[in-house]
C-alpha cells in the first residue's frame, strides 16, 4: 500500500488552489478587452449598489473619489490569494484603474467571489491613495457590510476618511478578511 506525504497532499492542494485561480482570475478581466470591460463592470456595479443599498448614493456624492471593485475573486486552502480589478473615479468620471491583490497563509479553506467599493471621504486620504506606489488597506479604513435598507451614519463619513463597503458576496470562506488588500495602478 502506498503512502501520500504531506508534502504531496501540499503540492496537490497548491495545484488545484492554481487551477481555480487561473480560471477565476481568466474570467476576471485578465486578457480581456482591458479598460471597457473594466468600465462595464464598474457600472452595473454601481447601479446594483444604488439599486440595492440606496443610502450608498448619498454616501457616493460626499466622497471625493471611489474605487469600484466589481468583482474580486479569493480562494484558499491554507495558502491563499485574492485578486480583482477596478476603477477609480472622481466626479463619477474613471481617472485610473487599479488592481486588488492579497495573499495569505494560515487556517483558511473555502473560495468566494465579491464586490468592494473604497469611498475616498477627505481630499488628504484620496491624494495619498493616488500618489503612492502600491496602497494597502489597513485599520484606518472602516468596513462594512450593508443590510438591506440599512445607510451609512452621518458619524461614519465625517469621522473616517476612507469608508469601505463589501457587497454580493458569492461562495464561502472561512478566515476572509480585506485587511492587508494591496491595490497597485495598472494600464488595462
Amino acid at each position: 500500500m502506498t503512502q501520500i506525504s504531506r508534502r504531496t497532499v501540499l503540492a496537490l492542494g497548491g495545484a488545484s488552489l492554481l487551477a481555480a485561480c487561473n480560471g477565476a482570475i481568466l474570467g476576471n478581466g485578465v486578457g480581456s478587452n482591458g479598460a471597457a470591460q473594466i468600465d462595464a463592470r464598474v457600472q452595473a456595479t454601481k447601479s446594483y449598489l444604488f439599486q440595492t443599498y440606496p443610502g450608498t448614493r448619498d454616501l457616493e456624492q460626499k466622497a471625493l473619489g471611489v474605487l469600484y471593485m466589481p468583482l474580486v475573486t479569493e480562494a484558499g486552502f491554507g495558502v491563499g490569494g485574492s485578486y480583482g480589478r477596478g476603477a477609480l473615479q472622481v466626479g463619477g468620471a474613471t481617472v485610473d484603474y487599479y488592481a486588488a491583490t492579497r495573499a495569505s497563509i494560515g487556517l483558511q479553506i473555502g473560495a468566494q467571489q465579491y464586490a468592494h467599493a473604497l469611498f475616498f471621504m477627505t481630499d488628504a486620504a484620496l491624494q495619498d491613495f493616488r500618489r503612492a506606489n502600491g496602497w494597502a488597506a489597513s485599520a484606518d479604513i472602516r468596513y462594512a457590510i450593508p443590510k438591506e435598507g440599512a445607510s451609512i451614519g452621518k458619524e461614519t463619513t465625517e469621522m473616517d476618511p476612507v469608508v469601505g463597503l463589501i457587497f454580493g458576496q458569492q461562495g464561502l470562506i472561512a478566515g476572509a478578511s480585506l485587511a492587508g488588500v494591496k491595490y497597485t495602478r495598472i494600464i488595462p
